[in-house]
């Protein structure tokens, strides 16, 4: 099994502009990213839309390839940037990892991870989940949550918490107890399998909560879970990369 690990990385993010080379303990972000992708996958490229990214992969000596400018999320960069690394290559996929471009820190084990659940050859699609740990990060918008079954399939994906607790007051000690699940936004897609999601219309589902992989399950693809016990640091304003960079580096 061929795996390739994509990284999208645009320039024009509306909170935080540029982020993809704001420095992390003195590295490009989008550098961190990909040094921590080629320890757990050797074939590994940046999907970018601007060339100071480009030029800036190329220069710590990373592959890059082209993307538009249209794109509507990053698995649409990754499906266009996966036919232009496969053009470029001569080399042909069977699985594609889509990596954050903003979580500087992410861990090889974790990537590992989500290509094992491609050992099954009835998974098209895989992602990862964590524990929420708190009644703060259970409440967080910002933060979606998952609703799994007993074969790790992914049932629903929300910005509110999932299963809504009736008649319970929601404290810390009460979600330390439950098995709520926050996603961890990794996602990993047999070839074949993103073009055909790349090609789906945007659902109810997706408009309503802003999670695209929710139009994946209306259309009846099942996702794959595997839970990952590896915190993460996601970069998406300026006080989140100070955050980082006040802290000791974790790599």
């Amino acid at each position: 099994m061929k795996i390739l690990a994509l990284i999208p990385a645009r320039y024009g993010s509306s909170r935080f502009p540029g982020k993809p080379l704001a420095l992390v303990h003195g590295k490009p972000m989008i550098q961190r990213v990909y040094e921590q992708t080629i320890k757990a996958f050797p074939n590994a490229c940046v999907a970018t839309d601007d060339t100071r990214i480009y030029d800036a992969v190329k220069g710590f000596g990373g592959k890059v390839v082209m993307t538009s400018t249209s794109h509507n999320s990053g698995t649409d960069r990754c499906y266009e940037a996966m036919k232009n690394y496969m053009q470029e290559s001569g080399e042909s996929f069977d699985v594609v990892i889509n990596v954050q471009g903003d979580e500087p820190y992410i861990q090889p084990e974790q990537l590992m991870q989500l290509g094992r659940c491609f050992e099954d050859p009835t998974v098209e699609l895989a992602t990862l989940v964590k524990r929420v740990k708190d009644k703060g990060e259970l409440m967080n918008h910002n933060s979606p949550k998952v609703l799994v079954d007993k074969n790790s399939n992914a049932i629903y994906f929300s910005r509110t918490p999932v299963p809504f607790p009736r008649d319970v007051e929601i404290t810390d000690g009460y979600v330390q107890e439950t098995p709520f699940y926050r996603h961890i936004g990794l996602y990993g897609y047999r070839a074949e399998t993103l073009g055909k999601i790349c090609s789906m219309p945007q659902s109810f589902l997706e408009k309503t909560e802003k999670l695209e992989q929710l139009r994946w399950i209306e259309n009846g693809l099942k996702i794959r879970v595997a839970e990952t016990n590896f915190e993460t640091y996601a970069v998406d304003t300026v006080q989140d990369l100070e955050y980082i960079n006040s802290k000791i580096d974790l790599i």
